[in-house]
């Protein structure tokens, strides 16, 4: 139903009786006239719109006297010039003006010059700072909900024990007395504490972190996915999966290495060669990690029983070593080392325990009936009776090295200048051998192991690989130890993992985990010191105890036996193995579940009761690649990686948090600070590339993949982690400095504000104009995506949140990243303009609005599309805000149709800022128009020197860094066409036609209106739509500059209409439904001003079309709107006249600063 206005001043107060009480001073105001409007637009410059006066009525009954409508204005009193043809209703001569080409433009020529005037001033070309700095939002919209388990155990049992059996493991055992015998006690000492110091302080941050709430199932991966966003959670957390996996297949190389060396050396498969060890160890691990797979996929609980018994088995082996160690004080085990000179002997080739080149043996023979008889350890006498003989043989270490057991027989020169020695592998703790261990000895592959304090012949040949000595197997360095030995203090997460079962998990976490890294660190400190102490320098060089008979090292010093270590680290190494083939399949299938890596998804399901089936086959899968590899050496320094990347980021999480002071950081435990969070980082990033620099490299560029990989396809979540809180943070400060000055030209970039509109469904109706943003920005910069959704906020919220989800989107649809904002307002260009006063923060504000071209504007009978078209043009103008109008958008290409030739064309007409040089530069980053060439276009008048501005114009992009083409098109002085005249003409008839249409279709549906409403009063209020401004909207401005502030006081006048008042003013207003009417409108002569813009845009269209008709794009100036709104229409027209006849037209209108340079 239409609605109804009406204005009305009265001439005199007693003309209204009704209304004489109420307003006192209502007669002293005159000139009556009577304003009608409804729903239907009635365009300001309508002679009958503005008379669109009324009648006046009494208020007393149907019998009062009607008074006469009022005069009606016609004309805006200009006087006009003779001509025939030309209404110049603004009486200023043609030489008043600028040139007649470039009439479109002359309203702006102030702030706009001419491209002419522009290059003849090109020596002076300034800069103006203009512009914004780039910024990128973050995404993400999720929740997380994890259920707590019901709490059953304590610090000792839940956390306290966990840590000790995932901390003490196989390479104390295997390694660590290598280790002190290769780096020296001091070194060692030093290896040690620098591991021992990260895990110290990564336990630290751990233990804030793990109090500040609850920390459910998946330890370390749930740590800092929450503190520092699904990012970084995942990459670290896939990095800490791939860590306790490999530490699966170390310690299964550990066992297989205790099963072959120490339990059944016979048991080998390959006993030839030098991979016979390699590959023995590759089948057995295999077997072994079937094995273990199978008892996992039966069931945990059978492996979480074992558990006590595995964590038994470590704590006697190490009780046993310190037993010994102090024993052997007084009473040293029987260890002996052969040696010859100062090089160690292979304890497997001294056979009967003879250590010596050659063997005396004494023999009795003596002669009973005829027999003869011999007697061992006699004097022999060559006398009749018995006769003692004395006997000189070789050995098998003489056969070894010379070849033969014969005396005579040639000996390597080694073997001929030095003697054989025996010293003792275990000398005691009193025998003050730490002396001798307190230094390095590094050694090379291939080198033998040697005694320094031994005396040597020192003109002998190296040794050689065919003589039984002791080797080294690997090159040895102190970055190589601290790889190797780093695992031995990984798995101080245990208790973390388990917060869930524990009765007071922020108090047990800290206790629990601090006091297990204290207890490891004593245990690992002081076994430095006592095999230090205890064992020979050789001995504990001796990787694999071949001196000593290939004996485990360190059982050499275990009480009662070395079978306690032996049996003991085995079962400690298979238990540690199930424990990491148990935690890992879970934590994969956390970050499974969590759904924030999709390939990943199918990890997540399992069997009924939950266990990670298919995870657990996928760790089986990697941890088989470990054991191909099959070097304990090797392996260890891959996890050692993926361990320091996490615990790294544990304390980055931890100092983050407490850098950042974020509302919700409230630790319970309270012995951290933001220092050593950061002296812990530095610790694990330092121990990365010294233990080796390539494998952290390689850690680091899968973290970095896994990172970018879970940005771009990742699922969006918000856990409220520190990233987010450290951009908040980052984006706060940067917006306040932007806020400091105004940005510089070089730094000018568009920062779009993206005015799209939705159809009665919320469908986008030109989803190409994102396209062409996306285009334009390359991914990059601050783009908002606008809409206006008609209506109240409180009745719209609904569709507004529809409409923003719409948008988001399209914009993930087109890999646009920004942001949507969606706005409801009573008028569209009224919610338009919000939009863009009201756009971005600070210095973060859009620069440049792109909005669409007013489709099918002529044949739309809602003129409201193009009036918002116009009124956005001002809008934008005002808020000195670049503008780029898409023409045909619809043909524009796609991201997927790339341009593989053909040109950009820049019509170059009025300078405004270098938006129009920056454009096409922009636009062929992007691989749809990285192949169109570019060509620029100026126009020169008569009184230019055309030649000269197409060399300023060359030398002006040559100094922009911009390769185009350049011409310089001459536009003559010519007549004004008929054909210009007559398509004025039919414009401002078609005007006028559609004036009075649309005042006949609002007369009858406000007929309709007054009808229902007879004898009721209506107050005047300012309701309606966009036509009711557009109806009133000129009147409203004259009387407010004519009368003052007697408008307001107009509204609040009440009529009451009759049915013969209406009929009179229907009578008085229906000349537009006559032939007289339309005769009128015939006779209308076309307005000079009119004349010569449409000379312009009919003669620039014509020199576009005939250069540009083949172009990809065409850029041109967009020429401002009329300063008098009464022309709104035809300005419309100019427009369409201008890009007549081309397909893709890119209208641009700069925001009147310089945003281009030629200055570095």
């Amino acid at each position: 139903m239409a609605s109804v206005r009406f204005t009305v001043t009265p001439t005199k107060a007693e003309d209204l009786p009704g209304l004489s009480d109420m307003s006192p001073d209502m007669s002293s105001r005159s000139g009556a006239r009577v304003r009608f409007g409804s729903r239907e637009s009635v365009n300001r410059s309508d002679p009958l719109s503005e008379a669109s006066g009324g009648a006046t009525t009494t208020g007393g009954g149907g019998g009062a006297d009607t008074p006469e409508l009022s005069s009606i204005e016609q004309g805006d009193g200009n006087s006009k010039i003779s001509s025939v043809y030309i209404n110049n209703t603004h009486g200023v001569d043609d030489d008043d003006f600028y040139d007649r080409n470039l009439a479109l433009f002359e309203e702006e020529m102030d702030t706009r010059p001419k491209v002419s005037s522009l290059l003849s001033r090109l020596a002076n070309y300034t800069n103006l700072t203009q512009g914004a700095k780039e910024h990128e939002e973050a995404e993400s919209i999720g929740e997380k909900k994890k259920a707590s388990k019901s709490p059953q155990m304590g610090t000792f049992m839940g956390v306290y024990l966990p840590c000790l059996q995932n901390i003490f493991g196989v390479i104390l055992f295997l390694r660590l007395t290598w280790v002190v015998g290769t780096a020296g006690v001091l070194q060692a000492l030093c290896i040690v504490f620098i591991c021992c110091c990260c895990t110290m302080l990564t336990a630290i941050s751990m233990s804030a972190i793990a109090t500040n709430g609850v920390v459910p199932a998946g330890g370390a991966y749930f740590m800092i996915s929450r503190s520092l966003g699904p990012e970084f959670g995942g990459a670290v957390g896939l990095c800490f999966y791939l860590g306790t996996t490999f530490a699966g297949a170390m310690y299964i190389l550990g066992a297989i290495e205790i099963l072959l060396m120490y339990i059944a050396p016979k048991a080998a498969i390959f006993e030839v060669g030098a991979a016979a060890m390699l590959n023995n160890m590759r089948i057995y691990g295999t077997i072994c990690l079937l094995l273990m797979s199978l008892l996992v996929f039966v069931g945990v609980k059978y492996v979480n029983k074992l558990a006590s018994i595995f964590l038994a088995c470590v704590i006697i082996s190490i009780v046993s070593i310190y037993i010994g160690g102090l024993l052997s004080a007084f009473h040293q085990p029987h260890f002996p080392v052969c040696m010859l000179g100062n090089r160690t002997i292979n304890g497997h080739d001294v056979r009967d325990n003879q250590c010596r080149k050659t063997v005396v043996e004494s023999k009795e023979i003596y002669s009973v009936d005829n027999q003869t008889f011999l007697s061992e350890n006699s004097t022999v006498q060559m006398t009749p009776g018995p006769t003692h003989v004395i006997e000189v043989n070789t050995t098998h270490l003489w056969r070894e090295f010379c070849g033969s057991p014969e005396l005579n027989a040639t000996c390597d020169e080694y073997f001929t200048s030095n003697n054989f020695t025996e010293i003792k592998g275990i000398p005691g703790l009193a025998s003050g051998i730490i002396s001798e261990n307190v230094w390095s000895s590094y050694l090379s592959k291939g080198d033998v192991v040697e005694k320094s304090s031994l005396a040597s012949s020192h003109v002998a040949h190296p040794a050689s690989n065919q003589h039984l000595y002791v080797f080294a197997d690997i090159t040895t360095s102190f970055t190589l130890l601290v790889g190797i030995f780093f695992p031995s203090v990984t798995g101080i997460m245990a208790g973390s993992n388990r917060s869930g079962d524990l009765k007071d998990a922020q108090r047990s976490i800290p206790i629990g985990t601090i006091l297990a890294i204290l207890t490891t660190s004593i245990v690992y400190l002081s076994s430095v010191v006592l095999f230090g102490a205890c064992i020979e320098g050789v001995v504990l060089r001796d990787k694999f105890g071949d001196s000593v008979k290939g004996n485990l090292v360190v059982g050499t010093l275990a009480w009662p036996s070395p079978w306690v270590i032996v049996i003991g680290s085995f079962f400690s190494t298979c238990g540690a193995g199930l424990q990491s083939l148990t935690g890992a399949p879970r934590l994969l299938q956390a970050i499974a579940k969590d759904n924030i890596i999709p390939f990943l998804r199918v990890f997540g399901h399992g069997k009924a009761n939950g266990e990670p089936t298919w995870a657990l086959l996928l760790t089986a899968l990697i941890a088989e690649l470990g054991i191909l590899i099959a070097s304990l050496d090797l392996v260890a320094p891959i996890l050692t990686m993926f361990f320091l990347m996490c615990y790294l980021f544990v304390n980055l999480a931890c100092a983050l948090q407490t850098l950042l002071r974020t509302p919700n950081w409230r630790p319970r435990f309270s012995y951290y600070h933001w220092t050593l969070s950061f002296l812990g980082m530095t610790i694990c990033l330092a121990l990365m590339f010294i233990s080796s620099w390539y494998y952290a490299i390689v850690a680091m560029v899968i973290a970095g993949m896994i990172y970018k990989y879970i940005e771009y396809h990742g699922a969006e979540k918000e856990w409220g982690d520190g990233i987010r809180g450290l951009s908040l943070s980052a984006a706060r400060y940067a917006l306040l400095r932007l806020e400091e000055g105004p940005p510089h030209t070089k730094n000018w970039r568009p920062q779009v504000l993206v005015l799209l509109k939705l159809d009665e469904d919320a469908h986008v109706k030109s989803p190409r104009l994102l396209t062409f943003a996306s285009q334009l920005k390359a991914g990059k910069g601050l783009t908002i995506v606008g809409t206006v959704v008609s209506g109240n906020f409180l009745q719209s919220f609904g569709e507004a949140f529809a409409a923003e989800q719409t948008l988001k989107h399209l914009m993930d649809k087109e890999r646009v990243k920004g942001f949507c904002q969606c706005i409801v307002a009573q008028k569209p260009r009224e919610g338009i303009s919000h939009m863009i006063q009201s756009s971005g923060l600070g210095g973060m504000k859009p620069n440049t609005v792109v909005m669409g071209w007013p489709h099918a504007w002529r044949q739309s009978e809602d003129p409201q599309a193009w009036k918002t078209f116009i009124n956005t043009v001002r809008v934008t103008t005002a808020a000195h805000l670049a503008l780029l109008v898409p023409k045909n958008i619809s043909l524009f290409p796609s991201n997927s149709e790339p341009c593989t030739e053909g040109y950009i064309d820049v019509w170059w007409i009025v300078h405004d800022g270098g938006m129009l040089m920056l454009l096409p530069f922009l636009l062929r980053q992007h691989k749809v128009w990285r192949k169109c060439g570019m060509r620029i276009f100026t126009v020169a008048q008569m009184e230019d020197n055309s030649i000269q501005m197409k060399k300023d114009l060359a030398t002006f992009l040559y100094h922009l860094r911009i390769e185009a083409e350049v011409e310089v098109v001459e536009m003559h002085d010519s007549d004004i066409s008929a054909y210009t005249y007559e398509r004025t003409l039919m414009m401002e008839q078609r005007s006028q036609m559609l004036r009075q249409m649309r005042l006949s279709k609002s007369d009858r549906e406000r007929e309709a209106q007054l009808v229902k409403d007879r004898n009721s009063m209506l107050r005047l209020t300012s309701i309606g739509s966009d036509d009711d401004d557009d109806t009133d909207g000129g009147e409203r401005e004259r009387v407010a500059s004519g009368g003052g502030g007697s408008y307001e006081h107009q509204r609040r006048v009440q009529m009451t209409w009759t049915k013969e008042k209406t009929s009179q003013y229907r009578a008085a207003h229906s000349g537009c439904s006559t032939p007289e009417g339309f005769r009128d409108m015939l006779s209308i002569r076309p307005d000079h001003s009119n004349v010569r813009r449409m000379h312009t845009a009919v003669k620039l269209n014509e020199v576009i079309v005939n250069k540009s008709h083949d172009a990809r794009l065409v850029l041109l100036n967009m020429p401002g709107p009329p300063k008098n709104t009464e022309g709104d229409e035809n300005y419309m027209e100019f427009l369409e006249v201008l890009t007549e006849g081309l397909e893709r037209v890119l209208l641009v209108r700069g925001g009147g600063s310089e945003v281009i340079t030629i200055y570095s």
